[in-house]
């Protein structure tokens, strides 16, 4: 790293989202809304200054994992914090989040942004990204549109039987033949 660099994970390394002795801290609501115990939510959020730093310092555009990514959104909820603290005070400008346009050349571009962020991340940190929150590139994009945001209250969550994760269908064998309805 540069010594710019260094100054700037320094920066980051102590930057904090909201001041710890809140009632609700910002790693506390991430861990309640991603079902997250405390030591993840705070891995993950270590994670998420390690994407900042590669936003601000790599020389391509960068792509996070799922799990930063979902704290990049929760983030944005606290505007003083992203805006005056993250943007004006560490970044020194402004940082977009630009979501997906759609279709087949926007998804090729994540790949290859996140294959980048990927390899970026080793070249700078020395050491591969953690697979648990920065999962490979197959594994990333391989469900993203099946992501959706839910109130626990009202829906029962329960992990689909494999079989129904493997062919897409309930209505559908394995063998792709038809199946009928499920009794």
């Amino acid at each position: 790293m540069t010594p710019d660099q260094i100054r700037l994970w320094e920066k980051l390394e102590r930057f904090q989202i909201t001041p710890p002795e809140l009632a609700l801290t910002f790693e506390a609501r991430l861990a309640r809304e991603q079902g997250w115990d405390r030591a993840q939510a705070l891995a993950v959020v270590d994670e998420y200054r390690r994407f900042l730093f590669l936003l601000l310092a790599a020389s391509h555009p960068v792509t996070p994992s799922e799990a930063v990514d979902s704290v990049w959104h929760l983030h944005l909820l606290y505007t003083r914090s992203y805006w005056d603290e993250f943007c004006g005070q560490i970044a020194g400008r402004p940082v977009h989040h630009g979501p997906t346009a759609g279709g087949q050349s926007e998804q090729v571009r994540f790949e290859d942004q996140y294959q980048r962020t990927l390899d970026t991340y080793e070249s700078m940190f020395g050491r591969s990204p953690p697979p648990e929150i920065w999962p490979d590139v197959k594994t990333r994009f391989r469900s993203a549109a099946d992501w959706r945001w839910i109130n626990v209250k009202n829906w029962f969550i329960l992990k689909k039987p494999r079989f129904f994760r493997r062919s897409g269908s309930p209505l559908k064998k394995p063998d792709g033949s038809g199946g009928g309805n499920i009794h």
